[in-house]
């Protein structure tokens, strides 16, 4: 019986996020001030107060998702919380993955912020906007959508990005190719295909300038082993040579996020409770979904930080 901190990806960000945190805490507020120095920017001010559009941006979403995951580490820490003792391993969803990094001490917060802003503008310019396109298919099983985005794949690049579980897979690639892949699905079955309002096609091959430049701004960071092992996103198996987490980090970029194969390895590996460390609830509502022995908890507010060190340390 054992217990795994996730983190989670885009999507989860919200005006206002962390804020709650920052009035209370003063290690929140460190964080918040330390990643504002790293980025020299306020991003803390677009966090607390906004606008959407701007906090929205992949360059800034990245950043701030894990700015409040890591403040609600570091108050966790500062009142009694040992991750190498109370915690078997991390994991994220995407960015999360660096997040879970960050928390488990691979890489230092303020490098971790320079990171992902280097990912999310690299991202962001990989492909042209209107070029690319994502869509989610509920449903269908992995198979037939493998089998969708190898027939859609000859009017461009589309695979599957995201195997969120409870059967939703999100596809990724060129525009045209994922907008057939779609209409594919729905003629094969699935409940829904649903093309998703994104600025880039993450996690497909078109990503591949932008797994350059992480590889570059990877091999300029020191990466230590983590306190605990991380479950890799392309691997859904723990990782802890720090090598290897960084290939897999680069990998990543272009590669599948396999949560599905990551909770139900969770579930196989006596790991019975998954907290969710950071901003809103995605995670432990997959969790549900992908396997009813795995409790997941979502960790992002004063209330909730209580609740969590009385379950961890009593």
């Amino acid at each position: 019986m054992s217990v795994a901190f996730t983190f989670p990806g885009q999507g989860s960000q919200a005006v206002g996020m962390g804020k709650e945190l920052a009035d209370a805490f003063p290690e929140a507020r460190a964080v918040f001030a330390e990643v504002d120095d790293a980025l020299g920017q306020k991003l803390s001010a677009i966090m607390f107060d906004g606008p959407e559009e701007t906090l929205t941006l992949t360059a800034n979403a990245q950043p701030a998702l894990m700015a409040v995951s890591i403040a609600v580490m570091r108050v966790l820490e500062a009142r009694g919380l040992s991750l190498k003792d109370r915690v078997s391993y991390v994991a994220g969803h995407s960015l999360g993955e660096y997040s879970a990094l960050c928390a488990a001490g691979t890489f230092s917060l303020a490098d971790t912020a320079r990171l992902l802003r280097i990912r999310g503008n690299a991202m962001q310019s990989a492909v042209p906007v209107g070029e690319g396109a994502m869509a989610a298919i509920i449903g269908l099983e992995q198979a037939d959508v493998e089998a969708i985005c190898a027939e859609a794949s000859a009017g461009g690049a589309c695979q599957i990005a995201n195997d969120n579980g409870g059967g939703q897979l999100v596809i990724s690639g060129a525009k045209p190719a994922v907008e057939v892949a779609a209409r594919l699905a729905t003629d094969k079955g699935a409940k829904r295909a649903l093309m998703l309002s994104v600025s880039a096609p993450f996690h497909s091959a078109l990503m591949a300038p932008a797994a350059d430049a992480m590889r570059e701004a990877l091999a300029a960071v020191e990466a230590k082993a983590p306190v605990v092992p991380v479950i890799a996103n392309v691997r859904a198996a723990p990782v802890s040579d720090p090598q290897e987490i960084v290939r897999l980090l680069v990998e990543q970029v272009t590669g599948q996020v396999r949560w599905r194969e990551t909770v139900e390895w969770f579930g196989k590996n006596d790991v019975t409770t998954l907290y969710e460390v950071g901003s809103g609830k995605v995670l432990t509502g997959l969790a549900r979904r992908i396997d009813k022995s795995v409790t997941g908890i979502a960790v992002n507010t004063p209330a909730d930080i209580d609740s969590a060190l009385a379950a961890l340390i009593g």
